[in-house]
């Protein structure tokens, strides 16, 4: 009887029905976009791109370090190399689970480290359309999740999850991302705004293997609203190579090791 209840069970599930819950499929997402490795390095190229199409350039070094399980505490470090206004300026965060995370900036045009309250999370990073919260993740108990449906895109077989904030902190209703079944990156995911109309567009362009991890080096966030676009380019990617603690300390935000950033 048991057996033949399971059955029935399974019979009355929808067609398309998922075997994961939301809440696995984005751990699994956010384990495969932001944690593969012991860490992680990257020369990144970012374009700012206006409506008229002109465009500005940031170039920096992003150094990422895991500390214990997947989805657990992590601690980034950024350099920029160009243009003149940002030339040596650092950015640094230590990210916690299930609370807030810590951000760091140091502006060299008036040699100051300036704390990045936690209000300022859904902020511009740069000048540019991604978040500071966009650079280093939301923590996925931040959201309700559910699963609207299952699609393709572009030839690829992807979970669509949707994610409605539990707090009024962020400048959106709820996101909607395309997860590919296969390696769970994210493809595509689209920003609403309170009125629920779309306004802010993210998408993978290029994904690459990386040491046997898949890896998007390339992606792209377009604000419908101003038409500008924010395109950002890895030009170098390297996994687990032994990143120090060190490193991670506001004595070298002001002076960064060379052998880290270059």
């Amino acid at each position: 009887m048991k057996r033949y209840l399971i059955i029935l069970l399974i019979m009355l599930l929808p067609a398309g029905a998922s075997a994961l819950a939301p809440e696995e499929v984005m751990k699994k997402s956010q384990e495969a976009f932001l944690y593969q490795g012991k860490d992680f390095k990257a020369r990144v190229m970012m374009k700012l791109i206006s409506k008229g199409g002109q465009e500005r350039i940031r170039e920096l070094t992003m150094l990422r370090k895991n500390y214990g399980e997947s989805g657990g505490a992590q601690k980034y470090f950024m350099y920029f190399y160009q243009p003149a206004d940002v030339k040596d300026m650092t950015f640094m965060v230590y990210k916690f689970p299930a609370k807030d995370d810590d951000r760091w900036l140091f502006v060299p045009a008036i040699n100051m480290v300036r704390r990045i309250a936690a209000q300022d999370k859904s902020s511009s990073f740069v000048g540019s359309d991604f978040t500071y919260e966009d650079v280093s993740g939301r923590d996925i108990e931040d959201d309700n999740h559910t699963i609207t449906k299952e699609e393709k895109l572009d030839a690829k077989d992807c979970y669509v999850i949707k994610s409605a904030p539990k707090a009024q902190d962020v400048d959106y209703s709820y996101k909607l991302s395309w997860i590919d079944k296969g390696s769970f990156l994210p493809l595509k995911e689209e920003y609403y705004d309170k009125k629920g109309e779309l306004y802010r567009v993210f998408s993978a362009d290029e994904i690459k293997d990386v040491k046997g991890f898949p890896t998007i080096t390339k992606r792209t966030m377009k604000n419908l609203l101003s038409g500008h676009r924010t395109e950002v380019t890895y030009t170098k990617a390297d996994y687990s190579i032994g990143i120090e603690d060190s490193l991670f300390s506001e004595r070298f935000l002001k002076q960064p090791p060379k052998k880290w950033i270059e």
